[in-house]
């Protein structure tokens, strides 16, 4: 009886995605039919995996996802005039100085969160998504984690937080729901996902939250959960 192929690394798979993404212009759920914003600006979002370390993950996933993986993640300050108290990856404008939407990725990780960029091996980009609420268009930078660092708030002003989030958690069906943003007699929903981070939970929304929910979509991680569960939003 021949045996089962083995699967391939989860670097191997998200590399596999920026190539798909490259000859057939993947872009994640909703977004992909967002318009782009007039005089959109440049920014650039680092999608940060590495191995999960001794902490146990509070999920176990199908077989055919991988159990050992983290992604980074900031909850940024409530007192922001731009999505305040949201969970985000780090990221930020593309400045003048920065060589390009990778450089900016990386600086503004290393600014938001204290990581060491020389630990981080790029990837590879996906096609920029459309962030009309603040007028972007943000590259996503996957990314692979060969060296951890530590990682913390740089700047209060700016985070309230800085963590690394297991991914099989992120995938538990009993974390996953949608958020519903009803203004002006209509209606948005998204998906969204519970994480928990010391002694707290925080709820990703919002473009995060559809990045990711591509992203694991793409890589055929998503498992079974309920659409109808909606998952009420953080008053800030």
């Amino acid at each position: 009886m021949p045996l089962d192929p083995p699967r391939p690394s989860a670097r191997a798979q998200l590399a596999a995605v920026v190539a798909r993404s490259r000859d057939a212009g993947f872009l994640p759920g909703p977004l992909a039919a967002a318009p782009v914003p007039a005089g959109a600006r440049a920014a650039a979002v680092l999608v940060l995996f590495g191995r999960l370390d001794d902490r146990p993950s509070g999920h176990a996933p199908a077989a055919d996802v991988p159990r050992d993986l983290d992604v980074l993640l900031l909850a940024r300050a409530a007192t922001l005039r731009s999505h305040p108290g949201q969970v985000a990856l780090p990221g930020g404008r593309v400045d003048p100085g920065d060589a390009d939407v990778v450089a900016a990725a990386l600086r503004e990780a290393r600014e938001e969160t204290g990581l060491d960029v020389d630990g981080v091996e790029v990837i590879g980009t996906l096609p920029p998504l459309p962030l009309e609420y603040s007028r972007h268009l943000v590259t996503p930078v996957l990314a692979w984690w060969r060296r951890p660092s530590p990682v913390r708030v740089v700047d209060v002003a700016e985070s309230a937080a800085v963590f690394r989030a297991p991914v099989a958690d992120l995938l538990a069906p009993a974390n996953r729901g949608v958020t519903v943003v009803r203004r002006d007699g209509a209606e948005w929903r998204g998906p969204g996902f519970v994480v928990r981070h010391g002694d707290g939970e925080h709820l990703v929304w919002g473009f995060t939250a559809m990045l990711l929910d591509g992203l694991f979509t793409e890589l055929g991680w998503t498992e079974r959960w309920d659409a109808g569960r909606e998952l009420p939003l953080d008053p800030v």
